[in-house]
């Protein structure tokens, strides 16, 4: 199984989870586990595909350099056949440099090329694992216990402020009866 239909699955299955409160999310473990090792298991297929690319890649570069030894061996040798012949030894020249000109070139085009694909290929990897690895995040911090409120301490110590304001002002008028007893 390639490594995007797991990833693909692996978003329909966050998509399928049961809603709670507060825009989270109940999914299993387990089966979540279970795509994380069906993604390690594709892993390999897609580097070995990217192995492919760039040992394909060194093959052509060897063949080039192949060709242009060849070149220049065959020039080599024509050369020391026609040294009486001077035109001819500058065009077998000139032609070897210009093949292996080309097949240098030729084969910087081939390596920039499988550079490219290889780095598409492992960006888009890094992209498709980071979201999968965000989605993992949110469903264990949706699954993760969060504190309750403290709410019946506040509340009793809320009565007693009052019942402690409420004596004290029925003690100050207690007192002023008694003053106002006293003076008459």
């Amino acid at each position: 199984m390639s490594v995007y239909r797991v990833l693909d699955k692996l978003e329909s299955y966050v998509h399928e989870g049961t809603w709670l409160p507060a825009g989270y999310r109940i999914l299993s473990e387990e089966r979540l586990v279970e795509f994380i090792e069906k993604l390690r298991s594709s892993l390999p297929e897609e580097v070995g595909r990217a192995k492919i690319i760039a040992k394909d890649h060194d093959r052509m570069i060897r063949a080039a350099q192949e060709k242009a030894q060849a070149i220049v061996t065959e020039a080599t040798s024509k050369h020391e056949e026609l040294t009486d012949q001077n035109e001819i030894v500058q065009r077998a020249r000139k032609t070897a440099e210009v093949v292996l000109r080309e097949a240098e070139e030729r084969a910087l085009k081939v390596r920039e090329g499988a550079d490219q694909y290889a780095a598409r290929m492992l960006s888009d990897l890094e992209a498709r694992l980071a979201s999968a690895i965000g989605s993992v995040r949110k469903g264990r911090e949706a699954l993760a216990p969060r504190p309750q409120a403290p709410s019946a301490p506040l509340a009793e110590a809320a009565a007693k402020a009052k019942r402690a304001a409420f004596d004290a002002q029925a003690a100050d008028e207690t007192a002023e009866l008694e003053s106002v007893e006293v003076t008459k």
